[in-house]
């Protein structure tokens, strides 16, 4: 049975970051001669209906599109120029991506993860109808730390999120103190790594 025509899941690429102790656009570093960005779309492809990359910068990726992807531009919020919508962060770009998916779930990822494995995702996807309908989000937890650019969020929480950021709340983990949320397995946390720094390359 297909994956994501039983389960309905909707992917979020978040491709709005400056890169700025990255020193260069982490969206477009090689792993394995293929840019990050790209392998992320590849993986989120393979397990999910559709993915939107949220980006302000569509243009510089373009060539990294494929027919199952698409861009949505992240905008400045009223009252923001455009280079504060560049330090909003990610909760703002995944409020915008979250305003076009139209499936119960969606899986929000960062596009630094070079670890990303497609059957750990396929694994967890499987196991969506069985969490609770109070649960509003299945994120990996560790030392009391919710790890917000990598798991599943349903898509009703936006009136909330929306609210929350209108508020000026920018913060995932503060958002998340107000939801029931499932916790998601992971026996390697290695998967979750992301690239911050030249070290870590």
């Amino acid at each position: 049975m297909n994956i994501d025509s039983q389960y309905h899941v909707t992917t979020i690429i978040l491709a709005g970051g400056k890169s700025t102790r990255m020193g260069r656009d982490k969206a477009l570093i090689p792993i394995e001669g293929v840019p990050m960005l790209q392998l992320i779309c590849t993986i989120a492809e393979a397990c999910t209906d559709k993915v939107y990359i949220v980006t302000p910068w569509s243009e510089r990726y373009q060539q990294l599109l494929t027919s199952k992807s698409q861009f949505i531009p992240e905008v400045p919020l009223p009252g923001e120029t455009g280079n504060e919508s560049r330090t909003h962060g990610p909760i703002v770009g995944f409020m915008q991506g979250l305003a076009a998916v139209e499936t119960n779930w969606v899986l929000l990822l960062a596009c630094d993860l070079p670890n990303l494995r497609l059957e750990i995702l396929q694994d967890w996807i499987s196991k969506l109808d069985t969490i609770p309908e109070n649960k509003m989000a299945a994120l990996v937890q560790y030392n009391q730390i919710w790890q917000p650019l990598c798991g599943f969020y349903r898509r009703r929480c936006l009136p909330e999120l929306h609210q929350y950021v209108e508020a000026g709340g920018r913060s995932f983990q503060q958002w998340l103190r107000s939801y029931n949320v499932e916790v998601l397995s992971l026996a390697d946390p290695e998967m979750l790594f992301n690239f911050n720094s030249v070290d870590s390359v």
